[in-house]
């Protein structure tokens, strides 16, 4: 095909809102920022009305019947277990979909899941060793043109999986810095009532157990030893399509008897979900963004490019052979995950010394700034022309 003729994309999704389901958000995203390179998108979700087999079933055939009525260039699925509530009904979808259309399949989770979960490792790498089922995705990776993931790390798993390449496309930050937002702290921080100086703590993105929040609410009566009037605040829903509303009110009210047990509960406060404009806001009043992951967080993660980009000092933990952020220089490393003492150590050292903050704040500008809604586009379209000006399918 000829450059000047716009791609159709069909991209298939999870039934999750953007608000509460973050490849949800990233799809809406990357469906606007496609538009604007000249690529014409229709998403299509996989909602089905209920949560039984069967209704998953339905839901998958329907989204597959209308991405054959829209006769796209290419279908484009984004892949998670928890965007399909870990049903593995999805992994089914190449079986419906139009014949003779190169298919991709993103990867935003990776490498630690299967469907059915009490398989042996050893059989599923016999079955992949065929090259026709993923014990991940069923027929999607083993079905698709390209296979595009976000980071090193779920590269590394495909290809030791499947000996297959993938395509490597970073996300971007999921909140952009908004006009107006620095301002816009500074009244937070009056609102909230913080003296002149004094320190705010904040954590971005949708509050669940694994992003070791207990273990940062446990460092704070020893960091308020030091900083009396040190302040957290919690910036994200609780609800979430990895955790449902009844799974997250337990787990609020678990936070909050936690925050009044280490005698802190007068200086954390959950804003719960908030408009890109407001986080935004409450970025720029943060001191420190702390994001203690109990896997550690990589640049997967929108909240931490976001905070990133705000120019905000970040700590965080580290996953497994995640050299890429380890080696930037733009963020400071809790050296333990699930360890309330090197969070200790890690923000006692950032909140005493302001020259290594705003080397921190700049060096993570510089480090976000690679990560941006057009390039991500842009790589998706040069990546759709390779596959139609192919003839792949």
């Amino acid at each position: 095909m000829t450059d000047d003729r716009r791609i159709r994309v069909a991209l298939l999704h999870g039934p999750g809102r953007p608000e509460a389901d973050g490849v949800s958000d990233y799809v809406a995203r990357l469906a606007r920022a496609l538009g604007e390179v000249g690529v014409d998108v229709a998403t299509v979700a996989v909602r089905p009305d209920g949560g039984s087999p069967a209704r998953w079933w339905a839901a998958t055939a329907r989204a597959a019947r209308r991405a054959r009525r829209l006769r796209p260039d290419v279908v484009h699925v984004q892949f998670a277990p928890s965007a399909y509530r870990f049903s593995g009904v999805p992994g089914l979808l190449p079986l419906r979909l139009p014949r003779g259309v190169p298919l991709v399949t993103t990867l935003h989770e990776y490498g630690w899941w299967a469907a059915p979960g009490w398989l042996p490792g050893p059989l599923w790498a016999a079955v992949e060793r065929t090259g026709r089922w993923d014990r991940e995705t069923g027929r999607l990776v083993p079905a698709s043109a390209a296979v595009v993931v976000t980071n090193p790390g779920h590269a590394a798993v495909l290809r030791a999986r499947t000996g297959r390449d993938a395509t490597r496309v970073p996300i971007a930050p999921n909140v952009t810095d908004h006009p107006g937002a620095a301002a816009a702290g500074r009244r937070l921080r009056a609102e909230l009532g913080l003296a002149e100086g004094a320190p705010l703590l904040a954590f971005f993105g949708f509050v669940h157990p694994v992003k070791g929040l207990r273990h940062l609410v446990e460092a704070l009566p020893e960091l308020r030893g030091a900083h009396p009037d040190l302040r957290l605040l919690v910036v994200g829903g609780f609800t979430s399509q990895a955790l449902p509303e009844a799974e997250a009110a337990a787990y609020r009210a678990e936070l909050t008897a936690l925050t009044q047990r280490c005698g802190v509960a007068d200086a954390v406060t959950f804003t719960g979900h908030l408009p890109a404009e407001r986080v935004s806001a409450a970025l720029h009043a943060a001191d420190v963004v702390v994001l203690p992951f109990t896997a550690g967080v990589g640049t997967k993660s929108g909240a931490l490019l976001a905070a990133l980009a705000h120019g905000v000092p970040t700590a965080v933990t580290l996953p497994d052979g995640d050299d890429e952020l380890a080696n930037s220089g733009a963020v400071a490393v809790i050296r333990a995950r699930r360890d309330s003492a090197a969070i200790v150590a890690a923000l006692r050292r950032l909140l005493a010394d302001p020259v290594l903050r705003r080397r921190l704040a700049e060096r993570g500008r510089a480090f976000a700034a690679a990560y941006s809604w057009p390039r991500v586009a842009a790589a998706h379209r040069d990546l759709y022309r390779g596959l139609v000006g192919g003839g792949h399918g």
